[in-house]
């Protein structure tokens, strides 16, 4: 009988298998990790931070552009609206009823901190279940003040919202074959396809998870109707997969925007054979994707070793100790490992980038997994020591940043500076002319205008004209995107014969996002119109008024 209780309880999950050589009972690790406090505790924290973040910082272009996307008057448009974007719909039509119930940055924001916490959430209870609590609680921090993670989270963007609707598939998944259960498997397919729906990094995910419960129902041979339910979700997401590239995914291939996006921001993400030696390239990617995790170069690669090590722990683990209703420490190395390696096998062939962007922020749900693994497995005999310094580093990472790809740092990113800058265009003479980027654009549309003054579609114009109150504000093409130094001369001086012949208008730049093309290059040809920018609005908001009379004659 107390043979049988014992098998029970493992089965349910009661006691995690401990990762480290001693027991996590009396005499092995500190009480204080089973305490809840700890797990609230930790999640406060994190709350704290993300809802002060959230309150302080101005919308990034990309974020102003989904709000925009999403302001149409009927569903209908709105799904129509996003069908030339890079996302599947969700998201955007989720945007759309939130809207209506307010458009501050931070109200806008909620939905994505309370998605980011459902995620933390689920990956802690998941390898709370298929490893240990110690384990969990070591994600947990990692999860919560990774520099990129915090950022990812106020976003207005489909990542948290990605995050979570897959973690959650995986941990229904791992509940759903440990309890035979058709109702938890279904509530697994579901979040499947909520998060296919929300970005098309699901696709990877999903081939993952697949694949992951074959293993899983190959080695645990669930009852068959659990099996052909899951067979069934599987279909249902193959057929969401099937709309989405006929809608959506074929849109985005026809129309090159995909390659345009590959040769820019996305250049070092993707494999160039005839610049890139392949060896140099997965190196220098994985080591990128770490990077952007922590925000520091060293932390990262220190990072990717312990998810290395973490591996190889699992992989030389023995079965013996493992309950029936978990998975094998070997597919556990599976799970985190393939998609990884699958990722960079896409950006070997430059289908979907690898490396330092937030394209790869789903990769978080294996490899901070794989980090808290090695981590869980450093025993000293002080306890408090590892929790100390992972702090620590975290604390250094989160104070003194240094990512990689597009990004603006918290400073330069205050609110503060955004309605100054903005407050300060209201001033202006009626009748001045706002000349500005396309990213520029989307944030005077949200900030200034309080209306579209970009164009988003086809038929595209060199330089596009729409009042914004008394002003007038003239955009680039949105291909181009956002200004560059060897063509911002022309472009201006078109400007000008098109829209100010008699010179009689006064003419303004006005730059806001990420950090524009050759930035140095470009200020100088800005001084060369006359137009010298101050810092009065931080160094990712330019404002500045042209002098154009000698350039004209000239």
């Amino acid at each position: 009988m107390q043979v049988a209780n014992l098998k029970q309880k493992s089965s349910q999950g009661a006691d995690p298998i401990p990762d480290s050589k001693q027991s996590s009972h009396a005499g092995g690790e500190p009480r204080w990790i089973s305490s809840p406090a700890i797990f609230w505790l930790l999640l406060g924290m994190g709350l704290v931070l993300r809802l002060w973040l959230a309150h302080n910082i101005f919308l990034n272009p990309d974020e102003a552009l989904h709000y925009l996307l999403s302001l149409q008057p009927s569903l209908k448009l709105t799904y129509q609206e996003t069908l030339g974007t890079a996302h599947p719909p969700l998201y955007i039509v989720f945007l759309h009823y939130w809207g209506y119930l307010g458009h501050s940055e931070f109200f806008l924001r909620l939905p994505s901190i309370a998605a980011s916490f459902g995620f933390y959430y689920m990956i802690f209870r998941w390898l709370e279940k298929v490893r240990s609590r110690k384990t969990a609680l070591i994600a947990l921090m990692l999860l919560l003040f990774s520099p990129a993670m915090i950022y990812l989270s106020t976003e207005l963007r489909q990542y948290a919202f990605l995050l979570f609707f897959a973690a959650t598939s995986l941990y229904f998944l791992e509940c759903a074959i440990g309890q035979n259960s058709i109702a938890l498997q279904i509530l697994s397919g579901l979040a499947l396809w909520l998060a296919l729906l929300t970005h098309y990094s699901a696709l990877f995910f999903a081939l993952t998870v697949g694949l992951y419960a074959i293993l899983r129902i190959w080695s645990d041979r669930p009852r068959p109707v659990l099996i052909g339910t899951w067979i069934a979700t599987q279909l249902a997401a193959l057929g969401i997969i099937v709309v989405l590239f006929k809608t959506h995914i074929s849109q985005q291939l026809s129309s090159g925007r995909a390659e345009a996006i590959a040769d820019s921001y996305l250049r070092g993400s993707i494999y160039h054979p005839a610049e890139d030696h392949i060896v140099s390239f997965i190196v220098k990617a994985t080591i990128r994707l770490f990077h952007y995790s922590f925000s520091q170069a060293a932390v990262g690669v220190v990072g990717l070793l312990l998810f290395v090590y973490g591996i190889v722990v699992l992989w030389r683990s023995s079965n013996r100790d493992v309950p029936s209703s978990r998975p094998r420490p070997r597919q556990l190395a599976f799970l985190l490992t393939f998609p990884l390696a699958a990722n960079c096998l896409l950006a070997l062939f430059a289908i979907y980038p690898y490396g330092g962007t937030r394209h790869n922020s789903y990769l978080a749900i294996f490899a901070v997994p794989g980090i808290a693994i090695a981590l869980a497995r450093w025993t000293p005999r002080k306890k408090w020591i590892p929790t100390a310094a992972l702090l620590g580093v975290l604390l250094i990472c989160d104070l003194f940043p240094a990512p990689t790809g597009q990004y603006i740092t918290r400073k330069n990113q205050s609110r503060r500076f955004m309605q100054s800058a903005t407050n300060f265009l209201r001033t202006l003479p009626a009748g001045s002319i706002i000349f500005t980027d396309n990213q520029g654009g989307v944030l005077l549309s949200y900030y200034l205008c309080d209306r579209k003054v970009v164009l988003f579609d086809p038929p595209y114009e060199d330089l596009f004209s729409t009042p914004c109150g008394n002003l007038q504000v003239i955009s680039l093409d949105p291909r181009k995107w956002i200004f560059k130094a060897a063509t911002f001369p022309n472009e201006l001086l078109g400007l000008l014969r098109s829209y100010n012949p008699t010179s009689k208008r006064p003419v303004w730049v006005f730059q806001a996002g990420w950090a524009i093309d050759k930035q140095p290059d470009f200020r100088a040809q800005l001084s060369q119109f006359g137009c010298h920018p101050s810092d009065d609005f931080g160094k990712n908001i330019l404002v500045c008024q042209t002098d154009l009379s000698e350039r004209i004659e000239h």
